[in-house]
């Protein structure tokens, strides 16, 4: 066992944990996260991920051993008690089905909208490809990057936080 302190949502925790276990489990376990989900356990699905000095990542195959950084997940992009807004356009859009995907699909959008506040529906598919949704609420999930660009924009424009949701 190994002491690590971690930076997770603007909050420092110390766990005492073997150096090999998995990020995904640290949250989810011990810091009681539940955000990042574990879906293949190989990281090719994507409902693990988190964000890492704003970089994703997929936490079930990462070894605390290797975890450098701040993290970021689904819970820690509400600040203030507000919702981020593409947690408020996810709600609008009404994307969850099962819910399994969304994790991944959020913190990829967020990436992507902090990369290109922007983008086109082709640049939205690109981004989002890597992550897996079962129910296929595709269109959704992209009508939903798009309402939060928007709604981003608007904020920023004005120097204002809007409310997404209609």
């Amino acid at each position: 066992m190994s002491k690590f302190t971690l930076k997770v949502n603007r909050r420092t925790h110390t766990v005492d944990v073997d150096p090999t276990t998995p990020l995904l489990y640290v949250l989810r376990n011990d810091l009681d996260l539940h955000g990042p989900r574990f879906g293949c356990g190989l990281a090719q699905c994507g409902a693990c991920s988190v964000l890492i000095n704003g970089a994703i990542q997929r936490s079930c195959v990462l070894p605390m051993s290797s975890v450098k950084g701040e993290i970021t997940t689904l819970e820690g992009l509400s600040e203030n008690g507000q919702l981020h807004p593409l947690q408020q356009a996810w709600i609008a859009e009404q994307v969850p089905q099962c819910g399994f995907c969304q994790n991944g699909q959020i913190l990829a959008a967020k990436v992507l909208l902090d990369k290109n506040p922007h983008p086109t529906d082709g640049q939205i598919r690109t981004a989002l490809n890597p992550t897996l949704c079962r129910c296929m609420t595709y269109y959704r999930v992209q009508a939903a990057v798009k309402r939060a660009a928007k709604a981003i924009a608007g904020a920023s424009a004005t120097g204002e936080e809007k409310e997404v949701v209609a």
